[in-house]
């Protein structure tokens, strides 16, 4: 397999792809995911190689990580370090098991301590606490539909999740042998322990799932759930918008020419949310679940119900994550019923 230009074909389209000098994008696939693929990236001065992110535990995964390596003149043997963005499945478990044959470091942010513990917990019920979120949200239609999907799904391989060798902190880290060096950059929201690594001698950010050029990241999928967490993902963005301008490298979606411009967008867009949000419960909804039901869902503009049980979940999280800001801009106010639903209005 030779190195392709990027850019010249579909992003998921699986390949080695070419970003910059040293820098090679690599798609891998995802079990039935609408995200279809993850990009994993290889960095390297010819002799030396490190990976940020590694891709899903899977067996075609793991194939297909090969022949692109193979580009490079390298093999799976000869990956130095993992660099992982955060503690997703897509992100992290392949390189667990990489890790358990050729001794590989893997290196994680030290804010994904408490989330990496929680799920290894021995007989955690998938989705314990997004579950209890939803029953929060008024969302229990939601919570059967995901009952009657789990029961048709295999159940995934706890044994990954593993113990990183690192835990990074913001600051500088070593890539491919020490000729190059990241900067470690704290992003909470979509997870609690989020990192982006800045290459600030190509220009180059590796943005995880914090800044993705076609959607906005959920923020509903934490284990150990933090109170704010789309105050935490906001905040993050801001921070990353203050820094110098990088042509941005995404986990899903092809690679775009500016992270400032993506991340104006996604401010605009939650910001209009709000305002939306914002008079769905002044016309009356007073739970997540009943704001989620009364909008529309992705570019299709699809209602809540035609959603899968999954992208329902995310949605009706979403929107609670939402209200929850906006109780904190005093403009609404919740209480908890004896049912222990949540239910807002308007100050």
């Amino acid at each position: 397999m030779q190195p392709l230009d990027d850019g010249t074909r579909p992003w998921t389209e699986p390949g080695l792809y070419s970003v910059a000098p040293g820098v090679y994008r690599i798609p891998l696939p995802m079990p039935n995911d609408g995200l279809r693929a993850v990009n994993v990236y290889a960095l390297t001065d010819g002799e030396s190689l490190t990976l940020v992110d590694s891709g899903w535990a899977l067996d075609e995964a793991h194939a297909r990580l090969a022949s692109a390596l193979s580009g490079i003149g390298a093999g799976l043997a000869d990956i130095d370090r993992f660099l992982i963005t955060h503690i997703h499945r897509d992100h992290y478990s392949l390189a667990v098991e990489l890790r358990r044959k050729y001794g590989t470091p893997v290196a994680l942010g030290a804010g994904e301590r408490t989330t990496l513990d929680t799920v290894s917990e021995p007989g955690r019920m998938p989705m314990a606490d997004q579950v209890a979120l939803l029953r929060q949200a008024g969302g229990a239609p939601v919570v059967d539909a995901l009952a009657a999907l789990f029961r048709s799904v295999p159940a995934q391989d706890d044994s990954l999740w593993e113990q990183p060798d690192d835990w990074l902190e913001p600051g500088r880290t070593p890539a491919a042998g020490g000729r190059r060096s990241l900067e470690v950059v704290h992003t909470p929201g979509h997870t609690a322990g989020h990192v982006v690594f800045d290459d600030a001698d190509a220009g180059l950010l590796f943005t995880g799932d914090h800044v993705l050029p076609h959607i906005t990241p959920s923020i509903g999928l934490h284990a150990a759930p933090p109170p704010l967490p789309l105050r935490d993902f906001l905040a993050s963005l801001a921070s990353v918008r203050a820094r110098p301008d990088r042509q941005m490298l995404p986990a899903h979606g092809p690679v775009s020419p500016s992270v400032h411009a993506r991340v104006d967008e996604l401010l605009d867009h939650h910001e209009r949310r709000f305002d939306r949000i914002a008079a769905t419960v002044a016309d009356g909804a007073h739970t997540a679940y009943e704001v989620a039901s009364r909008l529309t869902w992705t570019r299709r503009a699809r209602a809540l119900d035609e959603l899968d049980p999954f992208n329902r979940m995310l949605a009706v999280l979403e929107v609670a994550a939402h209200l929850d800001v906006l109780v904190t801009r005093e403009m609404l106010t919740v209480e908890t019923g004896e049912d222990g639903v949540r239910r807002f209005d308007p100050v």
